[in-house]
């Protein structure tokens, strides 16, 4: 399980990267909102994967208010990606080893 990453094994890391895999940029409130995260809880995990080189944080202003916006590297993106690459064999390894079939959503 060397492609599953300790660091996206954390709910609000995990949900971080996967919104900021979907766009090129985004603005820390939109963020809290649509991940469901407290800012508290996004501050942590940011700091977490700016510390690991996943995500880049760029600090600016819309007219006189301070805005933060994040984005991920292209490590971060391989990351991520590995990561469900290897959730999706630990799957496929357990239907090839119990003899299931894939069950369909409901």
């Amino acid at each position: 399980m060397a492609d599953l990453s300790e660091l996206l094994a954390s709910l609000p890391r995990l949900k971080l990267v996967a919104f900021l895999e979907g766009c090129s940029e985004a603005e820390f409130g939109t963020i809290t909102e649509q991940c469901e995260l407290n800012k508290s809880t996004l501050s942590k995990a940011m700091t977490v994967l700016d510390d690991a080189g996943y995500i880049t944080i760029r600090k600016g202003y819309v007219g006189r208010r301070p805005k933060t916006w994040l984005a991920l590297t292209d490590s971060g993106r391989k990351a991520y990606r590995d990561h469900l690459e290897a959730l999706t064999a630990l799957a496929r390894r357990a239907r090839e080893n119990t003899g299931e079939r894939q069950r369909p959503l409901q």
